[in-house]
């Protein structure tokens, strides 16, 4: 059947060589139990068989849509070009190597309806390596803390842990609020995500969240996936900058208590976890990367922000600024 005009939602659907999962990210398109959504289905040049894959979807259920091939451009261009075909009252974004919970759709446009909110956000857990398959882990802190318990028509001020929940997959938007923010994906980075986010939060008149598991997020086993290759000083200066970027978001809408909140998060979660790659880094330019945003952050935290830190994070922190 044709979905072109019974479609309330569209999920814009890229990856870039995800052969090995992009099937299974599709039988979870299928799988929702909302079924009038539509889903456009980009692939970014890949070398290996997504595109068949891909292919195979379209010609099988006309409610997955083909965007022709074009050079490769990246994850956030990609979006890009599947927002702009987006005719829906609602919009998501998967990538195509995660899966979506069977009542993600139904749960987020069904409190949007409710609410009148500019976006739903729910929570999400990783699919790790696991021998030959991959496990489900657990609701992270942090994405707990951005999503229970469940708020309706909130804003960044009255909740500004939402800020740590930085990824677009976890969220469904009226289509509307991308047109009327003028919203778009950075192109040409890596770590896209943690920007629109923070955009999204400040430009909202409101947004809801819910403490629903909306997505896998899978952690390949070949070791590809972004957050593997943080190593690369390349990628751990796309990912300061991205970090970096979101903050000066935060404070420029003058969201005070999200700044803390952020601020507060990346020095006791990303700090530390980079900290444990720097020491082993051949290169001292990743240190001194690290370093130089490190003490820019550690700026930005107030006094109650860096007197709640633990020890561990405190000391971690102290020695990274250092560098």
């Amino acid at each position: 059947m044709s979905m072109s005009t019974d479609a309330v939602v569209t999920l814009v659907v890229a990856g870039l060589n995800v052969a090995p999962y992009a099937r299974e990210a599709l039988d979870s398109v299928r799988a929702q139990t909302l079924t009038n959504w539509r889903a456009i289905l980009i692939d970014d040049a890949s070398t290996d068989d997504t595109r068949q894959i891909f292919a195979d979807a379209a010609a099988t259920d006309d409610r997955f849509v083909l965007e022709e091939p074009s050079d490769r451009r990246g994850l956030g261009a990609a979006r890009n070009a599947g927002l702009a075909r987006v005719r829906t009252p609602f919009v998501g974004f998967l990538d195509a190597d995660d899966i979506l919970a069977p009542d993600a759709l139904a749960r987020l446009v069904a409190t949007l309806d409710r609410t009148g909110s500019d976006f739903a956000a729910g929570a999400y857990v990783r699919l790790r390596p696991d021998g030959p398959g991959y496990a489900v882990g657990a609701v992270q802190p942090w994405v707990a803390a951005a999503t229970d318990p469940e708020r309706s028509a909130t804003t960044i001020d009255e909740h500004p842990e939402a800020s740590g929940n930085i990824v677009a997959w976890s969220k469904v938007s009226r289509t509307d609020f991308w047109r009327r923010t003028g919203l778009r994906f950075p192109e040409g980075r890596l770590y896209e995500d943690q920007i629109v986010a923070q955009a999204m939060y400040t430009r909202a008149r409101a947004f809801d969240v819910i403490p629903d598991v909306v997505v896998q997020w899978r952690v390949r086993a070949d070791g590809t996936s972004i957050t593997q290759r943080e190593g690369e000083l390349s990628v751990l200066r796309d990912a300061l900058d991205a970090m970096s970027a979101g903050l000066g978001l935060l404070r420029e809408a003058g969201a005070a208590r999200a700044v803390q909140a952020r601020a507060a998060l990346i020095l006791t979660m990303d700090v530390p976890r980079l900290a444990a790659l720097a020491r082993q880094h051949p290169d001292d330019a990743y240190r001194r990367s690290l370093g130089t945003f490190t003490r820019a952050v550690w700026l930005a935290a107030d006094e109650s922000t860096r007197s709640a830190l633990d020890s561990d994070a405190a000391t971690t922190v102290a020695a990274v600024s250092l560098w």
